[in-house]
């Protein structure tokens, strides 16, 4: 299942969990991603978009 905004393109990033020792373990974090009925350029559509995509008014939510 893909992590990824379909309108900005945020996706998953990695890192490391660093404890006390400096010991090391891999870490994912993902973004926000919703699955959604939005309206994009004034065409309906099923769509994955982040949250601040969401937010700032980039794709409306399509009201049933």
């Amino acid at each position: 299942m893909s992590n990824k905004c379909e309108i900005c393109g945020k996706g998953s990033q990695s890192g490391h969990i660093v404890s006390h020792s400096n010991r090391k373990a891999n870490k994912t974090s993902r973004p926000n991603v919703q699955k959604i009925n939005a309206v994009v350029d004034g065409s309906p559509r099923r769509m994955k978009i982040c949250t601040r995509c969401l937010r700032s008014g980039k794709a409306q939510k399509r009201s049933a």
